[in-house]
C-alpha cells in the first residue's frame, strides 16, 4: 500500500463517509476508485481467462478469438454459483431469475423499477439465496460476481419512447459499467440484445450476419441503436480487455410476468380481448412477427452463457412466423372473446416482418423452441386473468 495513492487510514475515512452519506453520489464517488484498487475476487479461484487467435476460425460473427473456458460451468451440478442479474425484476429477468434459484445459485436481482414491477418478484422475496438490490445500471456498480446478465433496459415502444435518453443511457452506460465490473472479477458476462439491431431488414429471415437495414434518427432508434451500440462495447472490451462476453439477439417474446400496458402486440389483444375492447391492428394486419414463449429464451439464454464454442452474436427466437390478424384471432379463439377486430393507421418505422434464422443455435446451443403460439397464449391468458388490472398505470409519452 505504500505506493499506491490510497493509505490504510483512508479505508477509515470512507468508511465514514459511506456511513454518514449512505447511498448518495458523493459516497459512491469515495468508494469507486478504491474498489477498483483493490477488489479481490472472494469467490472464484482459478486464473484469468485468456484469448488465443484462432487462424481464420473466428467462432463469433465479429470475433476472431478463441476463449480459453472457466473450469466450472454454470450448469454443473451441486456446483454454486453466484449470479448478477440487472433488470431482474422485468419481465425477461424476473423469469431468469426463478430459473437460477432452482438451478441452486445464489442471485442478485439488480433494479431500479423504471418500467418493471416488484409484483414478478414477490415470489422470491425472502429466499435465502435471493437478493433484492435497487439500483441503476448507468451508475457504477461492486460486488462478487461468476456471472452477469445483463438484461436491464426498457423494451416495449411505450416505455423506451417514455425517456428516449434514458434508454440510450440504460444501453450504452449500463453496458459499460457492466463490462467493467466482469473485467475486474474475471466474470462472464451476456449481453440481451434484440432483433431491433436488424430493423426493418431486407433479408429474411435474419441471421446473424446479416447488418441490418436500420433508420438511426427515428422514433424507435433509442432503443435499436442503443442495443447496436451495446454490442459494439461487448467487443470492444472483449478484444481490448479479454472480456470473456455472450451476446444474444431476443425476437419476440411473450408469457407470464409481462406488464399488461407494455405496448406489445400480445398484451395489448390479450387485455382488449379480456376487458371486452376492440382489438387494434396497426396496419392490414399482413405484417409479420414470431413469438417465443418466455420459458424457451430462458433456456437458450442459459445454454449460451454456459457453451465455449462462440461467443456470439446468436438470435434467440421462434422461427414460427405469423400474421397481426392470425395473432388476433388466436386470441379471440383462447379468451372466448367477442371483441371485435378494428384496423388502424400504421405507425412509421414499424418492421413489416421479423423472423429469425436459429441455424446457429440449433448447432451451438442444442436449441430450438418448444412451446407453440397457441399454447403459449393460453399460459398467458391465465396468468392476466389473476392479474388486477386497475393496479398497473398506461405509460405516456413526455
Amino acid at each position: 500500500l505504500k505506493r499506491c495513492f490510497f493509505k490504510p487510514w483512508h479505508l477509515v475515512v470512507i468508511a465514514m463517509w459511506g456511513r454518514v452519506f449512505q447511498g448518495s453520489r458523493l459516497a459512491r464517488f469515495a468508494a469507486a476508485p478504491l474498489a477498483a484498487t483493490i477488489a479481490v475476487p472472494a469467490c472464484r479461484t482459478h486464473k484469468p481467462q485468456t484469448l488465443e487467435p484462432v487462424d481464420g476460425q473466428g467462432f463469433g460473427v465479429h470475433c476472431d478469438y478463441k476463449i480459453t473456458p472457466p473450469p466450472r460451468k454454470l450448469q454443473d451440478q451441486g456446483a454454486f454459483r453466484r449470479v448478477l442479474v440487472t433488470g431482474g425484476a422485468g419481465f425477461l429477468g424476473s423469469n431468469l431469475c426463478r430459473r437460477l434459484l432452482a438451478e441452486g445459485h445464489e442471485v442478485m436481482c439488480l433494479d431500479n423499477y423504471f418500467t418493471s414491477q416488484r409484483s414478478n418478484i414477490v415470489d422470491m422475496i425472502g429466499h435465502p439465496r435471493f437478493e433484492l438490490i435497487r439500483h441503476d445500471v448507468t451508475e457504477p456498480f461492486f460486488c462478487e460476481c461468476d456471472y452477469i446478465f445483463n438484461m436491464a433496459c426498457p423494451a416495449s415502444p411505450p416505455h423506451y419512447q417514455f425517456n428516449p435518453i434514458k434508454t440510450m443511457k440504460v444501453s450504452i452506460l449500463g453496458t459499460m459499467n457492466m463490462l467493467g465490473l466482469a473485467r475486474r472479477t474475471k466474470a462472464r458476462v451476456l449481453q440481451a440484445s434484440t432483433s431491433e439491431v436488424y430493423g426493418d431488414p431486407i433479408v429474411h429471415p435474419q441471421p446473424e450476419t446479416y447488418w441490418g437495414h436500420v433508420n438511426p434518427i427515428g422514433i424507435r432508434s433509442c432503443y435499436d441503436e442503443g442495443k447496436r451500440a451495446a454490442e459494439t462495447l461487448c467487443f470492444d472490451y472483449l478484444r481490448s480487455n479479454k472480456v470473456d462476453i455472450r451476446v444474444v439477439r431476443i425476437f419476440n417474446t411473450y408469457g407470464p410476468g409481462m406488464h399488461p400496458y407494455d405496448g406489445r402486440v400480445v398484451t395489448n389483444f390479450i387485455v382488449q380481448a379480456l376487458t371486452g375492447e376492440d382489438i387494434t391492428i396497426y396496419g392490414d394486419g399482413s405484417q409479420t412477427r414470431s413469438f417465443c414463449f418466455v420459458d424457451d429464451l430462458v433456456e437458450g439464454i442459459v445454454r449460451l452463457m454456459d457453451q465455449e464454442e462462440t461467443v456470439g452474436p446468436v438470435n434467440i427466437g421462434n422461427p414460427n412466423e405469423f400474421t397481426m390478424k392470425e395473432l388476433a384471432e388466436i386470441v379471440l379463439e383462447v379468451t372466448g372473446s367477442k371483441s371485435n377486430i378494428v384496423y388502424m393507421p400504421l405507425p412509421g418505422d414499424d418492421p413489416k416482418q421479423r423472423k429469425p434464422d436459429i441455424t446457429q443455435a440449433k448447432d451451438v446451443l442444442d436449441w430450438e423452441p418448444k412451446v407453440q403460439l397457441r399454447e403459449g397464449i393460453a399460459k398467458t391468458v391465465d396468468y392476466f386473468r389473476r392479474l388486477d388490472l386497475r393496479k398497473f398505470k398506461k405509460p405516456t409519452p413526455q
